[in-house]
């Protein structure tokens, strides 16, 4: 298994960390933040590094981890693929959206593709029932009113980072579609 270790950065957070709570287990919730933004994701190296600075098991972590979506347990492609699947979205078509998407990238959902480059995820609502169906991409960028032409689409422009920027402007700029 390979190890991990926290940066200089993520040392000097943990130490802070350590000093606003009264129990050392108290941190256990930011830490994986921390070591998951560093690491990409909670993996088994990680887990066990911070069961032994939190003095915990190793078991502790991956049951804290494995409870919130949060955390990903394994490594997710530079775009996540959120789709909502709660029932505006499902009446408006997310599922041929969510099949299409499947079909174009060749991976199921909870699957990475073999470039590293796209994850594909189902979430609950993405609070935007009004324009659905939506998907998420990684924490940011939101695509709504979908159909199976739209997210063969998006997908294209993602392949050429054409909208992997925060804001819209900078996106459309480049050639994006949303």
């Amino acid at each position: 298994m390979a190890s991990y270790k926290f940066s200089p950065a993520v040392e000097e957070k943990f130490q802070w960390l350590l000093s606003r709570y009264p129990k050392k287990d108290a941190v256990l919730l930011p830490i994986l933040h921390l070591a998951q933004d560093e690491a990409g994701y909670v993996s088994p190296a990680v887990m066990e590094y911070v069961a032994s600075r939190l003095d915990l098991s190793p078991a502790r972590v991956r049951e804290v981890a494995s409870f919130y979506t949060m955390f990903k347990m394994n490594p997710s492609g530079k775009y996540v693929l959120q789709f909502c699947h709660t029932l505006s979205c499902y009446l408006r078509g997310a599922e041929d959206v969510i099949k299409r998407v499947k079909d174009v990238l060749g991976i199921e959902e909870g699957e990475t593709t073999p470039d590293g480059l796209f994850t594909i995820e189902r979430v609950e609502c993405l609070a935007s029932c009004g324009t659905a169906p939506v998907m998420q991409v990684n924490t940011w960028d939101f695509h709504e009113e979908l159909n199976p032409e739209k997210i063969e689409k998006i997908v294209q422009s993602l392949r050429k980072d054409q909208c992997a920027h925060a804001s819209y402007d900078d996106r459309v700029a480049e050639g994006g579609i949303a």
